[in-house]
């Protein structure tokens, strides 16, 4: 529920909403004193959970793992794979080369070893991105087939690849899918042998909002129940399966998604790590003994998924099957290196999509550029979320590469991106995605056809409120009640993610002090806040509006570095204080 007072725009144009939990005071009350949380924290504890689900949700466990057999199809993989083991069959994995695809590599080809197979046995396989393109590909089938390969595992990528499944088969390869991209009512691929997929229909498994690396992490924990070190290796994998979840941004609302990051977490703060692993956490920056679901997602991440967006995704591979520390190091930082050329052109190319912008902007958003002149494919899609932000529509952004251009389309909660490139598919080469990130390809010649298409979907199926912006906040508390027990209590609620945000708070009647700007642009705003750290990344434009009372909205978290923490408030929005 949602209080009905609209309120004023705020500084960054949105309209706050104060969520309103079913529970009275006299059962917020009731949770406080059950989970001794303080009444802020109980409150954005109501907005997630029931009182009777309260407890499970503040503790995350294995048991909140399902049984890996409860996924339509899995005795069947199961059978398969020791069958391909037992028989000294070639096994090849097949991935995305994002986060989730190579995470889901990882995970497979170890359980592969562990279960028993050799190592000449298996191989694996990342599409390029720029040479062979998203998905399993007709190419990658034929190759399989005439490498003599009798089993491929697909993961991230194969339930829309019905072309190349059945290619595969026709070579005699049998073809077992792990994935999660699946639209409502769409079909698998019927020359699959087996199909890995919650979404699916007859699929009743429990939790329909796995990430690839989750149902690579059901295949692996199927495949090696009976191992007798099963709880040390669940513990190794489920490192890895944090990062992919978290990365891929899936639901962690749900039990199963919160316990794999949770459980991944706890084994990445305190169990001993490979070489390359190790590597990666050293170069991310990261603080071991505090690491989040936030170092997770913006550190440890986007170095991994750099590899993948501008050269190859098998980087990652090798620094994770690296076992000497010193080789592993030189790899970690070329993942690094990667990284900060990514965020080079990322920034000149929303400089160069702002400059496109009109006013007012359309109803989508469709910027384009030639690949040789900046418009690098592999960071459009970040560039789209972040000129989403800016305008609150949908946005495509495309490279144009001869006759041929791929864009990535990020989209508003109000706004489904694949029914929207549903409505312009007689356009497109091919498309898919999620309900606010999508992919397409179509002919640079038809790119102008799309731009006033797209517009006019969004207009014919929504109405014009869908480009105000709400912001959800949980709470509302005195400028002085930010202090370091409300935010270990509020970090109780986590991981945070996807269907479990970080809550974010209302603070009334701020006076800020001692503003000032950092950042290599000077586009970061740090400041006081009755007497509590204060940031506010990318919020030096509102500097002048923070020269007098505001209202903030926060989240309120502890800030470690070398060694040291404290309390801060990371600022998402600002608006004029509504004093008496």
């Amino acid at each position: 529920m949602t209080d009905p007072a609209a309120g004023p725009l705020s500084l960054t144009g949105r309209r706050w909403r104060l969520r309103t939990p079913d529970a009275d005071d006299r059962a917020l009350a009731a949770l406080s004193r059950k989970t001794r949380l303080p009444g802020v924290a109980a409150r954005c504890l109501a907005h997630r959970a029931s009182p009777a689900d309260a407890s499970s949700w503040l503790s995350p466990s294995r048991e909140h793992l399902h049984d890996p057999y409860a996924m339509l199809g899995m005795a069947s993989a199961i059978e398969r794979v020791r069958r391909a083991i037992a028989e000294r069959e070639r096994i090849r994995i097949v991935t995305d080369y994002d986060v989730d695809g190579t995470t889901s590599s990882l995970i497979l080809q170890n359980a592969l070893l562990l279960a028993g197979a050799e190592r000449g046995q298996i191989d694996y396989h990342i599409p390029d991105r720029f040479g062979e393109g998203y998905g399993f590909s007709q190419i990658a089938a034929r190759k399989a087939g005439d490498d003599g390969i009798g089993l491929v595992i697909t993961a991230d990528i194969g339930v829309r690849d019905h072309a190349a499944v059945t290619l595969a088969a026709a070579a005699g390869v049998d073809v077992i899918i792990c994935d999660h991209h699946l639209p409502g009512g769409a079909s698998v691929p019927a020359d699959a042998r087996v199909v890995l997929c919650p979404p699916q229909d007859g699929c009743d498994y429990p939790n329909p909002s796995l990430a690839a690396c989750g149902v690579s992490l059901k295949l692996a924990q199927a495949l090696l129940s009976d191992h007798p070190k099963y709880d040390l290796l669940l513990a190794s994998m489920l490192k890895v399966a944090a990062i992919g979840t978290v990365a891929d941004i899936v639901d962690l609302g749900t039990p199963e998604n919160r316990a794999i990051v949770a459980l991944g977490l706890e084994a990445l703060r305190t169990g001993r790590h490979s070489p390359g692993l190790q590597a990666l956490l050293d170069i991310s920056r990261v603080d071991r003994a505090t690491l989040t679901a936030s170092d997770l997602g913006f550190r440890i991440g986007p170095r991994v998924n750099a590899a993948g967006r501008l050269e190859s995704a098998t980087a990652v591979i090798e620094l994770f099957g690296e076992r000497d520390p010193g080789r592993a190091r030189e790899l970690a930082r070329n993942l690094d290196r990667l990284n900060h050329r990514r965020r080079a052109i990322q920034e000149q190319l929303v400089k160069q999509c702002v400059a496109q912008l009109t006013t007012p902007a359309p109803s989508f958003v469709v910027c384009w550029g030639p690949e040789e002149e900046g418009w690098h494919r592999g960071v459009v899609g970040i560039v789209a979320a972040r000129i989403r932000d800016r305008v609150h529509r949908p946005v495509a952004v495309v490279s144009v590469s001869g006759d041929e251009a791929r864009g990535s389309v990020r989209s508003t909660p109000a706004v489904h991106a694949v029914r929207a490139l549903d409505g312009v598919q007689d356009l497109l080469i091919q498309y898919g995605g999620h309900p606010v990130a999508a992919g397409f390809s179509i002919a640079a010649a038809d790119l102008l056809a799309l731009s006033s298409r797209l517009p006019l979907w969004v207009e014919r199926n929504h109405d014009t409120t869908v480009h105000v912006p709400e912001l959800k906040l949980e709470a509302a508390c005195p400028p002085g009640a930010v202090d370091r027990n409300l935010v270990v209590s509020l970090q109780r609620l986590g991981p945070f993610g996807k269907g479990n945000p970080a809550p974010l708070l209302r603070i009334d009647g701020v006076r800020p002090s001692a503003l000032r700007r950092r950042g290599d642009s000077q586009q970061h705003l740090f400041f006081r806040a009755n007497g509590v750290e204060a940031v506010w990344w990318q919020g030096a434009t509102h500097a002048a509006d923070l020269e007098r009372p505001v209202d903030l909205a926060v989240q309120a978290e502890m800030n470690n570095w070398q060694g040291r923490s404290s309390v801060r408030m990371t600022v998402e929005d600002a608006r004029p204080a509504h004093l008496p």
